[in-house]
């Protein structure tokens, strides 16, 4: 293999995440590189993302091509994929995440406490809507999508926002007090001035993987002491392939996706005078933000290995408290 293909998004957001990946394996391995840009369901279809499936709608294109070795990696953002692992593929690497955190763009830069009565803001999240109703339940919710920059020039004062006039001139434009996006995209992308606030996790829990990505490879192609492969494992950033494991295994015991208001974020921390340890947060939201159920637990993980099964253990551990509350709230949300 003189050079690896990369499948990738053909959104700004996804190229660029894809282009640092690529870049950093080809560095690492001595391999040339292609971009192999893919359309997945969720580029094509039209409506809220909930109605659409919602789990994996930006992911099967992409894996289906790993399978039809049109390419030999695959980028995904990492809550945008399903949480149990398919068989024939690995996440072969989860580089440093970026910040996890959800970011209030807003007309005036207002925080989430000074956005006016009844305010108007956008998101294609149901779990940003929840729990936004949660915190604040006079806000009118709207469903939005589109790429970063027609989402951004829905807020009143952000109408020139990048990319809107190239990708979609006739989206609207202004008739917004403000979108909640997530934080590390519009870093990514250079975006971050349009931050107005960065919501604190106890107000809003993030999605599942959110700030992290997966990097997908055919499970034969991820072991071994092939070039791609040294570069891959290289790649693989502990903490947060600890954390997201977490975050993955409570979903996967929960049966939800990413359609369902739920919020969990695990935080990896070291201490010289102790064992590291994980600790995991879950949130499940009623819809309208009526009724909130909350769990949370930690584990310290052994030095002397056995990490990863000790996250996928806790993040089962604080399903099991969400399921064992037995509120009606849970099977709601997921049936929904």
């Amino acid at each position: 293999m003189e050079q690896f293909r990369v499948g990738t998004r053909g959104s700004r957001l996804a190229m660029t995440q894809t282009t640092t990946v690529a870049q950093a394996l080809s560095d690492s391995s001595g391999l040339g590189h292609e971009l192999i840009t893919v359309r997945t369901d969720g580029d094509i279809l039209t409506g809220p993302l909930a109605q659409m499936g919602g789990t994996g709608v930006f992911a099967s294109a992409l894996r289906q091509a790993l399978f039809d070795r049109t390419c030999d990696v695959a980028v995904h953002s990492l809550k945008d994929l399903p949480a149990k692992d398919l068989d024939g593929l690995s996440i072969a690497a989860v580089p440093v995440r970026e910040d996890v955190r959800d970011a209030l763009c807003s007309a005036g830069d207002a925080p989430l406490t000074e956005l006016p009565d009844g305010a108007k803001v956008g998101t294609g999240s149901p779990r940003r809507a929840a729990q936004l109703l949660a915190a604040r339940p006079d806000l009118q919710i709207v469903d939005i999508r589109g790429n970063v920059g027609t989402r951004l020039a829905r807020v009143r004062g952000r109408e020139d926002a990048a990319e809107v006039s190239t990708q979609a001139p006739d989206a609207a434009r202004g008739d917004l007090d403000a979108v909640v996006l997530a934080g590390a995209g519009l870093r990514r992308l250079g975006l971050e001035h349009h931050i107005s606030e960065l919501l604190d996790p106890g107000v809003m829990l993030p999605a599942p993987g959110q700030g992290a990505l997966a990097v997908e490879v055919r499970a034969e192609d991820a072991v071994g002491q092939a070039p791609l492969a040294m570069a891959l494992q290289a790649y693989d950033d502990a903490a947060a392939r600890l954390e997201t494991t977490a975050e993955r295994a409570l979903l996967a015991r929960l049966n939800a996706g990413c359609s369902a208001p739920i919020g969990g974020l695990a935080r990896f921390s070291e201490d010289t005078d102790g064992p590291a340890v994980l600790q995991l947060r879950a949130v499940v939201c009623a819809p309208d933000g009526s009724a909130v159920q909350r769990a949370q637990a930690e584990l310290p993980l052994d030095a002397a290995g056995g990490s990863v099964p000790r996250a996928v253990e806790l993040g089962t551990q604080v399903a099991e408290q969400l399921i064992a509350e037995d509120s009606g709230l849970l099977a709601h949300v997921i049936d929904t």
